[in-house]
């Protein structure tokens, strides 16, 4: 028994910035301190709190530690460790209160959470079954196997209210029905996960994997029970080595405890599970893609109907659901239908995983209820935005999604009310901007993404989006016309209505959005020729206040073109010349207005 134990983040975030190297030397020291019978080290998942990393927090006192440093280690062991005394210049500031250290739970970021989907991110040693076995893993499969039969499964799944977590929002119960219930003859029956996660600016899945690897065995095989499935397979992306990694030690821990194979719980009931990588394309997110590309072919989407519940992965009926959708089925089982749809909305019940990135001070992953307000996820659980900048946006959804404004900071967070405004929930994404943002270049940077992404195989999606881009370029760089926004608008619609797959048909969504809450920017981008956030480069231009310029001459230092010259004036009160420049030579680097420190060079 250990009478401390020192949680430390083993996720890919805290890792890329030496958790791991800070863990070895910390459990070096504890052993140099004659502490190692005394103190444990435990390399858990992501905490959620990204922006603070590497982090630590030592129980049972739960002090929170962030930002460390390999440096830090032999003062936090000596003191804290050894002698009991907490290091507070490394203590989270948030949970800093006069006479003690307040927990985690009390912060802004975590108090309006609610974790079910994250409940042991951050709490157990992925690595380690047993840890999982700790906190009822595999209880919810043991329920199954023992106390229900496949009809009960998918009736209680059916009755939570559970909605499918990727992005379409299909409900989860209904999906499980269709596979169990089209074709009741079939030889084999299929499970699969999603984990490819390809949206920018989204981590979820991948969290999940790297922190709770265990509850998504459990959950598939849940889901092969009630669909009479006996093989499964979890499509992850090669770019995720730690989530990969810790996945395969959970499959192999499953497999040796019986948890996985033949006749699991002594119930008759077979069930296995491998892994599949991806090579990163984003189209294989989309369900058809994913099995085409399981099955060794090219990455492509299939037509539908027949839908994988009929006919999917080898042509074989086949339930898929992402990873998060999956995160949630033991703790229904457990809990019951009635405990998830107790929190939500009417038609979204239970809880949303957010990766909140951009222009916010709090950068992470949080879990909310449905029905939390952007402006709650915004301002309180996120911290605001950096450098007492205003909001601008929020997007949702990823390239699918479509731009929040300001004016629906308050709108509640699901499934229907998001498409109602012209976004959507997606796989949960969630960028925010400010008023440094220009909202066509945003459209433009997404549609970008698409068009790199796009497989190819229909015209409006290989061809349409293409055209898309090139309209909005023509539009960031002061040659479009208002025509040219009328045709913008038309193509959208037309790829919408006639892309072969979901990621074709939701292509045109940042457009849309950006289209019809800052018409006002394409606008001035298109008559006045003009960026108003002043980021568009072909159309913005750098100037010296004179009358605020000193002459110091270190901008015409630094500018690359020698675009700056000095002039003749001298501005009351100053002593030498003014600098100026030439909007001919400048390349609008940016350079000048990095290095003044009078900020009297001005771009717009």
């Amino acid at each position: 028994m250990y009478r401390s134990q020192v949680l430390i983040c083993g996720g890919t975030g805290c890792t890329s910035s030496g958790s791991m190297k800070i863990a070895d030397k910390l459990e070096e020291e504890i052993k140099k301190n004659g502490l190692a019978e005394e103190v444990k080290v435990v390399r858990t998942g992501c905490f959620g709190l990204c922006a603070l990393g590497p982090i630590m927090i030592v129980y049972p006192e739960g002090t929170f530690y962030s930002m460390v440093n390999i440096d830090d280690i032999p003062e936090i062991v000596e003191e804290h460790l050894l002698k009991g005394r907490v290091v507070t210049r490394l203590v989270y500031d948030e949970t800093k209160a006069e006479n003690e250290i307040k927990s985690l739970n009390e912060t802004n970021f975590y108090k309006k959470q609610m974790r079910v989907a994250l409940r042991n991110c951050g709490v157990i040693n992925p690595e380690n079954i047993e840890e999982y076995i700790a906190v009822d893993g595999y209880q919810a499969l043991y329920k199954v196997l023992k106390e229900m039969t496949p009809d009960d499964v998918i009736k209680t799944v059916l009755d939570s209210g559970l909605r499918g977590r990727g992005g379409g929002g299909f409900p989860t119960g209904r999906k499980w029905q269709l596979a169990k219930d089209l074709v009741k003859d079939a030889d084999q029956k299929y499970v699969c996960c999603n984990a490819d996660e390809g949206d920018p600016g989204a981590f979820m899945d991948r969290s999940v994997l790297e922190g709770d690897p265990h509850v998504v065995i459990e959950a598939m095989a849940i889901a092969g029970y009630a669909i009479g499935a006996t093989q499964g397979y979890v499509y992850v992306r090669a770019e995720y080595p730690i989530a990969v990694h810790r996945l395969q030690v959970a499959i192999d821990q499953a497999r040796e405890m019986g948890l996985l194979g033949k006749n699991i719980f002594d119930s008759g009931f077979d069930f296995d599970l491998d892994i599949r990588l991806g090579a990163g394309a984003f189209v294989c997110g989309e369900e058809t893609a994913l099995m085409t590309s399981i099955e060794g072919n090219r990455g492509e989407p299939r037509p539908r109907p027949p839908f994988p519940a009929e006919k999917g992965l080898y042509g074989k009926p086949t339930v898929l659901n992402n990873v998060e959708t999956y995160a949630n089925i033991p703790q229904i089982i457990l809990k019951g239908a009635d405990w998830f749809n107790s929190f939500g909305t009417e038609k979204s019940k239970g809880t949303k995983v957010f990766a909140l990135g951009g222009k916010i001070n709090n950068t992470g992953l949080v879990e909310i209820p449905m029905g939390t307000t952007l402006r709650e996820v915004v301002f309180e659980i996120g911290g605001g935005i950096p450098n007492g900048k205003k909001f601008k946006a929020a997007q949702t959804g990823g390239p699918s999604g479509g731009c929040i404004p300001a004016e629906h900071l308050d709108i509640p967070i699901d499934y229907d009310n998001l498409i109602a405004i012209g976004s959507m929930m997606g796989s949960g994404g969630l960028i925010v901007m400010d008023e440094d943002n220009c909202m066509v270049d945003i459209a433009k940077f997404f549609l970008e993404f698409t068009v790199d992404e796009s497989c190819g195989k229909c015209t409006p999606c290989r061809i349409g989006t293409k055209r898309m881009y090139e309209m909005l370029e023509k539009i960031t760089s002061g040659k479009a016309t208002m025509e040219d926004l009328d045709e913008l608008e038309k193509l959208c619609y037309y790829i919408k209505d006639n892309a072969l797959c979901g990621l074709g048909q939701t292509a045109p969504n940042p457009v849309l959005s950006t289209l019809k809450f800052f018409k006002d920017e394409y606008i001035a981008h298109v008559k006045d020729k003009k960026c108003p956030a002043g980021v568009c480069k072909d159309l913005l231009q750098y100037s010296i206040i004179k009358d605020t310029c000193f002459g110091c001459g270190v901008c015409a230092k630094k500018c690359p073109a020698e675009a700056i010259t000095r002039t003749d004036y001298i501005a009351p009160g100053k002593k030498l010349a003014a600098f100026e420049i030439d909007p001919n030579k400048c390349v609008k680097c940016g350079a000048c207005i990095d290095t003044c420190k009078f900020k009297a060079i001005v771009k717009g």
